[in-house]
């Protein structure tokens, strides 16, 4: 029987320009962080009288660190990654190399990636080393209660995500400073962005300074007794989080506009520039009173929305479905290969396209590269886009093809901008 390759590293012919891998070699490591005293959510029982002192713990994360390997080094390329249904293991292939030396001599930009309710680490491990091969860390969080293993009281991921992506800030700084971690000197965690899927989104919308509204808090079936009221909009705790070092931020198919934990006066709280992607029939975050209204009434910043026309909520996040996945699950109650594929697009489609999109991004607003802002010059509808060259191959006066994009291959997507109003 021949294993399936499972491979996350897949650049179709139609793959737009910036999507492909870039010059340096990857490697991976997993580390294991420790967030002290942190409020013990699952030992809170919402039913009981509200305790005069909130339960504590040390609450543990896996971070799954993709970074620029060294000239000549060397490590296995393949992977273990739990499926949906959180029992399945299952071999996964890509470009980065297990425990790969790092290189030397310069710190790279920090990215923080952070999965949905449930998700791993591994969810959007094509995207984690796509952008380290262009010089960048990446880290990526297994976040406690919300993994396909740990998954448990939705209160905790409402509390706890945003909390945990700037744990990791910190943790990612202060071990670049250790010269006896493999990250000594690798990170600078001074210009950092965050990448979030779905609930991933929505930590990301607060940390990016979206505070939550008062109704969200008192919800019954969310945080017990207040305990969300730390991000909520206008207090002190929520107004202290943002921090300076994240400089911007992308949010894939977030989830939180749809039931009422923003409102415009919450999301103008955000100061940092931000890229939403989202599929136009999003059924989970929604697309209209969902993504699209976050985007919207994110007034105080620069903000794009990328739409992929007809796609739902696995838009562009989830790795290739592994071939493990195709089956009924009598548990869950749907196929597990539905955590991953999409009903029109091709999820390595999808992934090329968020690759290619992330990549100008963070090069645009965490390493100043001017140039890579014109691949986000574009007409809205990639479908008006018009492409009109010259033999030479330079584009003439009426072309306006989406740049990055081969002929005939910008099709079904929207990309539009807001200024700060």
């Amino acid at each position: 029987m021949v294993l399936a390759e499972n491979r996350i590293d897949t650049q179709l012919p139609n793959a737009p320009e910036m999507a492909a891998y870039g010059d340096m070699a990857v490697g991976v490591r997993q580390i294991e962080l420790m967030h002290a005293d942190q409020i013990d959510i699952l030992s809170i029982d919402p039913e009981a009288p509200k305790p005069e002192t909130m339960p504590t713990y040390d609450r543990s994360l896996t971070v799954e660190v993709w970074y620029p390997a060294a000239d000549g080094a060397s490590g296995d390329t393949e992977f273990k990654a739990f499926l949906r249904d959180g029992t399945t293991e299952v071999t996964v292939n890509g470009q980065a190399m297990r425990d790969a030396d790092p290189a030397t001599g310069t710190a790279y930009p920090l990215v923080i990636v952070s999965h949905g309710y449930p998700g791993n680490r591994f969810l959007m491990s094509h995207l984690a080393e796509n952008i380290a091969s262009k010089g960048y860390v990446v880290a990526s969080i297994d976040h406690t209660d919300s993994t396909y293993r740990t998954q448990a009281a939705f209160g905790s991921t409402l509390v706890n995500r945003s909390l945990d992506q700037l744990f990791v800030l910190d943790e990612m700084a202060r071990l670049s400073g250790d010269g006896e971690s493999f990250l000594n000197g690798l990170v600078n965690a001074d210009t950092a962005g965050i990448v979030g899927y779905s609930m991933g989104g929505y930590g990301a919308v607060i940390t990016a300074g979206g505070g939550v509204t008062e109704a969200s808090v008192a919800y019954s079936w969310g945080a017990p007794h207040g305990t969300l009221a730390i991000h909520q909009a206008g207090s002190n705790t929520h107004n202290a989080l943002p921090d300076p070092r994240i400089k911007t931020a992308v949010a894939i198919g977030p989830w939180g506009m749809n039931t009422g934990f923003w409102d415009a006066e919450g999301l103008s709280g955000i100061r940092i520039p931000m890229l939403f992607m989202a599929g136009s029939q999003d059924m989970t975050s929604l697309y209209e009173k969902g993504v699209r209204a976050i985007w919207e009434n994110a007034s105080g910043t620069n903000r794009s929305l990328l739409t992929f026309e007809n796609a739902g909520h696995n838009a562009a996040a989830p790795m290739p479905a592994p071939a493990e996945s195709f089956r009924d699950d009598e548990r869950l109650g749907f196929n597990v290969s539905a955590h991953y594929t999409d009903p029109v697009w091709n999820q390595a489609r999808m992934n090329n396209i968020a690759q290619h999109f992330v990549s100008a991004w963070m090069d645009l607003y965490l390493k100043g590269n001017e140039t890579a802002g014109e691949y986000l010059d574009l007409v809205e509808n990639s479908n008006d886009g018009v492409w009109s060259m010259n033999e030479d191959g330079t584009a003439k006066e009426d072309h306006s093809y989406w740049k990055g994009f081969a002929k005939d291959s910008a099709k079904g997507l929207r990309f539009e901008v807001k200024a700060p109003e």
